[in-house]
């Protein structure tokens, strides 16, 4: 399962064609509360944030991803403005595994979720 935290219509009908192709299921959260009991209730095998969504606050998601020993390797993938520095270090710093403006997140987006198909 990919647990895509995006809450831009235009990027969720991206991840989820792209998904379909491959055969993925993913699940969409809104929120980080309901992105941090999705993770509970079945580990991902791929985490994708909308970094830009104040929303979702992604920063603190990643921060708690971070802190559970249990979502600990969990990969994940955030995609953000490229003039958005401040935005692309605090995702960095929070542990954030990849993080790539929102055309290069665009155009890797088959590579990005065929990881999530092995193993």
């Amino acid at each position: 399962m990919v647990l895509a935290i995006v809450d831009d219509l235009m990027f969720s009908s991206k991840i989820r064609g792209a998904a379909a192709q491959l055969g993925l299921q993913v699940v969409f959260a809104r929120s980080a509360e309901a992105a941090l009991a999705e993770m509970k209730k079945s580990r991902p095998k791929l985490v994708i944030l909308d970094l830009d969504s104040p929303r979702t606050d992604p920063i603190a998601i990643l921060g708690a991803m971070t802190r559970d020993e249990s979502l600990t390797g969990v990969p994940t993938v955030g995609f953000v403005s490229h003039v958005r520095s401040d935005l692309i270090q605090a995702a960095h710093d929070a542990g954030a595994g990849e993080v790539l403006p929102r055309s290069a997140f665009t155009m890797r987006l088959p590579a990005i979720l065929a990881r999530a198909t092995d193993g």
